[in-house]
């Protein structure tokens, strides 16, 4: 800890309290401790001897995921937690919220916890400050998103493909003025969605600088306000492809209110809570979380195991679920 706190520039009990998570240290500080501490490969020792036991394991798991509130990562978490209890394995799990900053926060306090492998979904731009802990044989798998900057286990959804998949569907109906709203464009699944969307547009000869895509969108109140201001133009789309699921519900919101659900088509990327029993019901493009959960744990233990294959992607695949919303035709077909 002296050692950080010299290259850090700062006294020991800063460190200890940067470390420890304890408050009144600013933000500029934090970052240049938890920086000196990563750079010098530092890892306090938190009640190491009353956590671990003969095997040097603690019988636990740190999991992270975008959103505990989210239908998706709760369901990741489950799986996860079913998988684990088989194992005689707890896990530690919080909420990433697509911020960096707690994204590495999160993971120092799993580590100081010495989890035996960690689960993780994330958004910085790259994951190499895990390097050091991959190195001690840590297992690391990362769920949702693949890592960068470091070679890793990756479990995924087929992003790209989904979003083709739900854009040749709206096309296939006749669609030809479609929109996107999706989630912010620094996240790389969306990247993925919106790539497989315009892509899937251009192979229909449909040029894509006249679609609107409408980004950044995070939440239900946000996606809704979007989808009201497409509605308030000359040419609003016939069809639209929600790219994240909570965006799905704000556009679903967004089209009752306008009373434009039963002749404006929507086809969004991830199931949503009681989807099939609205009128329309809502087609989707549905992923697994369960299998990614299930994949990812069962990836961690085979490396407790002893398993020193190289890092594996696997990418578990999507289902069309059609429910009526994502077959309505376009509205020039009523007239």
């Amino acid at each position: 800890m002296r050692h950080v706190a010299t290259l850090a520039g700062v006294g020991v009990k800063t460190v200890s309290r940067v470390i420890n998570g304890e408050p009144n240290v600013s933000a500029a500080t934090s970052a240049k401790v938890l920086a000196a501490a990563r750079s010098l490969d530092y890892q306090p020792d938190l009640h190491a001897g009353n956590l671990r036991r003969a095997d040097g394991r603690t019988r636990t798991l740190g999991l992270l995921v975008g959103s505990v509130d989210n239908p998706f990562a709760g369901a990741v978490h489950r799986a996860v937690e079913d998988a684990a209890l088989d194992h005689g394995v707890s896990v530690f799990a919080s909420s990433l919220d697509d911020d960096p900053e707690r994204e590495q926060a999160a993971v120092a306090a799993f580590l100081r916890r010495r989890v035996d492998g960690l689960i993780l979904t994330t958004v910085s731009e790259s994951q190499s400050y895990l390097a050091p802990e991959v190195r001690r044989g840590t297992p690391v798998v990362f769920v949702d998103r693949e890592p960068a900057g470091i070679a890793s286990d990756a479990v995924v959804s087929d992003n790209t493909d989904g979003a083709a998949l739900a854009t040749r569907h709206l096309l296939a109906h006749g669609h030809r003025r479609l929109a996107y709203l999706g989630d912010r464009s620094d996240i790389r699944t969306a990247q993925e969605r919106r790539r497989g969307f315009l892509d899937e547009l251009g192979r229909a000869g449909i040029a894509t600088g006249d679609v609107p895509v409408i980004e950044g969108i995070h939440d239900e109140e946000t996606a809704r306000l979007a989808t009201l201001a497409l509605f308030d133009t000359d040419e609003p789309p016939t069809a639209i492809f929600g790219a994240q699921n909570l965006v799905t519900i704000g556009v679903i919101r967004a089209l009752r209110e306008l009373g434009r659900h039963r002749d404006t088509a929507l086809i969004g990327f991830d199931d949503v809570p009681l989807g099939d029993l609205l009128d329309p019901g809502v087609t989707v493009i549905a992923q697994d979380p369960h299998t990614i959960g299930r994949l990812a744990a069962e990836r961690v233990f085979a490396r407790l195991d002893g398993d020193e294959s190289p890092a594996a992607r696997v990418v578990v695949p999507t289902v069309l679920i059609e429910r009526g919303s994502g077959e309505l035709p376009p509205r020039t077909a009523h007239r």
